[in-house]
């Protein structure tokens, strides 16, 4: 086999992946405009998503193409491979009723926090996080605390490999800073995140770990600034996570 043999699979792949990330991120699209967002020929985009079509992946809509629902059924699956989403998800729906704010469960994987699972409480707020959002670790509060739960080593292979990108003017960007604070996270036990993701939006996260120590993942409590802060943030919701976080770790050992 030749080396562009070995590589065409490869091209072609990631040329499909490139279709379905622009059609997330940007909607419905023809194969004229995704061909020019991907720098790519318009045949070629075509050919990529009538294969895409026929396996279900994309269908036809008025603007065009748009993704598929055969993607739920993989992202559905994925998800409920993941133990902490089974056993930390009654414990999430109890959480988000006894707070009234939004209850995330967090796990990290190649480096990124994907969010499992949300849980709203009845005075919840929108934000852009869904379950299967994919965000960087050092953004959010259940990011930190999963980072707070590596060592040094495996924290500066994450920066290095995605770096430090800032969403927000209170984004931590610094790795010297960051070091700093996931040193204060694991003498308290818990992170915060003061609108470093979205303005004027708090959380409280905790790490939820194995018996080795090993982060599986992180929950956490967000809501508006106004109502997350104080001694509600750093004390009420902070007890409540860590007592969560705690129940699960043990239901995890016996699962």
């Amino acid at each position: 086999m030749t080396d562009d043999e070995q590589r065409r699979p490869v091209t072609t792949a990631a040329t499909s992946l490139g279709i379905l990330e622009q059609l997330k991120s940007g909607g419905p699209m023809g194969p004229t405009g995704l061909a020019s967002e991907l720098g790519l020929a318009k045949s070629t985009v075509h050919r990529h998503l009538k294969t895409l079509e026929r396996e279900g992946f994309v269908v036809p809509d008025d603007d065009g193409y748009r993704v598929g629902l055969r993607l739920l059924d993989f992202g559905i699956y994925a998800r409920n491979q993941h133990q902490l989403y089974e056993v930390a998800k009654p414990k999430l729906d109890e959480l988000a009723e006894q707070t009234g704010e939004k209850v995330w469960c967090v796990t990290e994987e190649q480096g990124r926090g994907f969010h499992l699972y949300g849980a709203a409480g009845a005075h919840s707020v929108r934000t852009p996080a869904r379950e299967g959002t994919r965000s960087y670790l050092h953004q959010l509060a259940a990011g930190k605390a999963i980072l707070s739960a590596f060592p040094d080593e495996r924290v500066r292979d994450i920066v290095d490999r995605h770096g430090l990108p800032a969403k927000t003017p209170q984004t931590i960007t610094d790795s010297d800073a960051l070091f700093e604070e996931l040193a204060t996270i694991r003498k308290r036990g818990f992170a915060l995140n003061r609108e470093e993701i979205v303005p004027k939006l708090h959380a409280v996260g905790v790490a939820v770990t194995d018996n080795e120590g090993h982060p599986v993942g992180a929950i956490s409590i967000s809501g508006p600034s106004n109502r997350l802060r104080g001694d509600r943030l750093t004390g009420d919701l902070a007890d409540l996570l860590l007592g969560a976080a705690n129940e699960v770790e043990i239901n995890l050992n016996f699962s």
